[in-house]
């Protein structure tokens, strides 16, 4: 992997890391917030899983 992609893969990680911890939390998140709550997940996902598709966009190793 490039070193440039690894940094894609990690930060994609790691935004998913945050999706899941506020899934968890959605149940009080969506009483104080509503549903900026459910847009703030799927904003972090969708950026999350564009993350980790370009950090496999030109990897070498993939197959055709």
């Amino acid at each position: 992997m490039q070193e440039e992609n690894h940094h894609y893969f990690m930060l994609g990680n790691a935004i998913m890391v945050v999706a899941l911890v506020v899934l968890l939390l959605m149940g009080s998140l969506w009483e104080r917030f509503g549903v900026a709550a459910m847009a703030l997940w799927l904003a972090l996902v969708g950026v999350g899983i564009f993350l980790l598709y370009k950090a496999q966009e030109d990897d070498p190793g993939a197959p055709d």
